[in-house]
């Protein structure tokens, strides 16, 4: 009750004219920005610090936090109708919400579900903040190395959600995705791999670049394929919210994987390092286990409910460790924590003492920016679902172009955009191959985690594997990894041990 009296006090603060204000132009900011590749909820926030030196800490953090939750609306955008994921979280979401768009003809509905399960997501992110916040945050303190290893661990195993029916093109492809992740600085001792001389390569092969390219441009040389191939298809849409509004079987289909994923989500977003990438990843990857009405990757409403759902959640959850423990979750709270001490306030235990006007108007402000966010992401799908109408003659160039801008501006070099280029050409074969993608995608962002967390867990054990199942935490999470490899082998041992005794059984 303490908690719900706090929060009450903490909308008194955020409605007030100038904090609405803020938020209103924090939640535009950042769907504009989320939807531009290349850019991005860090970069976006790291532009726009400056512009708040003026305001009041309060005022400014609101606005800022506002940037960077809408960001996560944004990102689907361009992903559901272009195929290039405006920031990194909305790479999953581009696996079923093109298809859904372009090939299926619905992306006002694949609009539509990606907002709903943002902000149904980002709800349960901040219902469990706003009550178990701190705790939450105590919690994610007690995951170290070991423990971090684990829980990667279970995702890396999760790839065989996406190989299909086979397994040796998926752990090629996820074996494809650890290597290129390898190539650069080693995290720990600094040793140069892989950089086969080059000066560049030394910083490793940067992921914004290396998306775009992957599902952006390799889609670009498809469509000129195509185009050659046959007479291009005319698309009509209804371009109206009313036309765009979800069945109730779409409904039933969104609930449940956006409510799952809303709490695993969360949960990632209070974990150190892992962010609302791993968290759209980790929350596609649940789904894959659950019952779909069509398979994931053809354009499934589950598929864009429990990565969208995901994401928005763990950036709400990212506020539980940088207010109540000063522990910023990815880059982009690393920007928001050094806005927090240049306006003079100190995160920690004693920030919800010390500053509750401050840490509570900003946790109120979450909600008004989802509801403000929901509001106009749903006002404009009229305007945006005209870009899937534009003829492949157009779109074309234009696709291009965003891929070059895009990965031009995350390096602002040359280099950049041969990293899209040549991830472009690549995954158009692996994919006219069938070959997933989605695999090296996957492996590509965990790998560097794994390792970096499975080092420090040997250094702190001196080499020894009992770190693993000793701690509590890490002992349960690694029998769910061990669960997972040895139950499917079993499975398919018993299975082609029945069929042989029941083919032994005379007639």
């Amino acid at each position: 009750m303490e908690n719900i009296e706090l929060l009450l006090n903490g909308f008194m603060v955020a409605f007030s004219p100038m904090n609405l204000g803020a938020a209103l132009l924090g939640a535009i900011l950042g769907l504009i920005v989320g939807a531009m590749p290349g850019i991005g909820s860090l970069a976006g926030v790291a532009l726009l610090l400056p512009l708040t030196y003026k305001f009041n800490p309060t005022t400014a953090i609101i606005m800022l936090g506002a940037l960077y939750y809408s960001n996560m609306y944004g990102g689907s955008f361009s992903a559901i109708l272009l195929n290039i994921p405006g920031d990194s979280p909305a790479v999953m979401t581009a696996l079923d919400g093109y298809p859904m768009a372009k090939k299926k003809k619905r992306p006002g509905q694949a609009l539509f579900t990606a907002n709903m399960a943002s902000f149904i997501g980002g709800t349960i992110g901040m219902i469990i903040l706003t009550f178990a916040g701190p705790a939450l945050a105590n919690l994610g303190l007690k995951f170290g190395p070991s423990e971090m290893t684990a829980i990667l661990l279970i995702a890396m195993t999760s790839i065989s959600w996406l190989v299909g029916e086979n397994p040796i093109k998926g752990v090629l492809i996820t074996m494809l995705g650890i290597l290129l992740a390898s190539i650069g600085m080693d995290t720990l001792s600094g040793a140069p791999r892989f950089d086969f001389g080059n000066m560049y390569l030394l910083g490793g092969i940067p992921f914004t670049p290396f998306v775009i390219g992957t599902v952006g441009f390799s889609q670009v040389i498809s469509l000129m394929s195509e185009r050659n191939k046959k007479v291009e298809e005319k698309f009509e849409s209804k371009l109206s919210i009313k036309g765009s509004m979800l069945t109730k079987r779409d409904v039933k289909r969104l609930l449940p994987p956006a409510l799952r994923s809303g709490f695993l989500g969360t949960f990632v977003g209070v974990l150190p390092g892992a962010g609302a990438t791993t968290g759209s990843f980790m929350g596609y990857a649940m789904q894959k286990k659950f019952k779909n009405e069509e398979p994931l990757g053809t354009g499934a409403v589950e598929g864009i409910a429990a990565c969208e759902a995901a994401n928005n959640a763990a950036a709400a959850g990212a506020f539980a460790p940088l207010l109540a423990l000063g522990i910023p979750g990815s880059g982009t709270g690393a920007v928001l924590l050094g806005g927090l001490m240049m306006w003079g306030l100190n995160p920690g235990p004693l920030l919800f003492q010390n500053e509750p006007e401050f840490a509570w108007g900003l946790i109120a402000s979450l909600f008004i920016s989802n509801i403000i966010t929901l509001t106009i992401a749903i006002l404009v799908i009229p305007f945006l679902t005209k870009i899937i109408s534009v003829p492949t003659r157009y779109m074309i160039p234009i696709i291009t172009v965003v891929c070059f801008v895009g990965a031009y501006s995350t390096t602002y070099s040359m280099y950049g955009v041969f990293v899209m280029l040549a991830s472009g050409i690549l995954s158009y074969f692996l994919q006219k191959n069938d070959y997933p993608v989605a695999p090296m995608l996957l492996s590509f962002v965990l790998a560097p985690l794994l390792e970096s967390n499975m080092r420090k867990a040997f250094i702190i054990s001196g080499g020894s594997l009992n770190i693993f199942f000793t701690r509590p935490i890490t002992l349960v999470l690694m029998i769910v990894f061990i669960s997972i490899i040895v139950v499917p082998v079993l499975r398919s041992i018993l299975s082609k041990f029945g069929v042989k005794k029941n083919q032994s059984v005379p007639n």
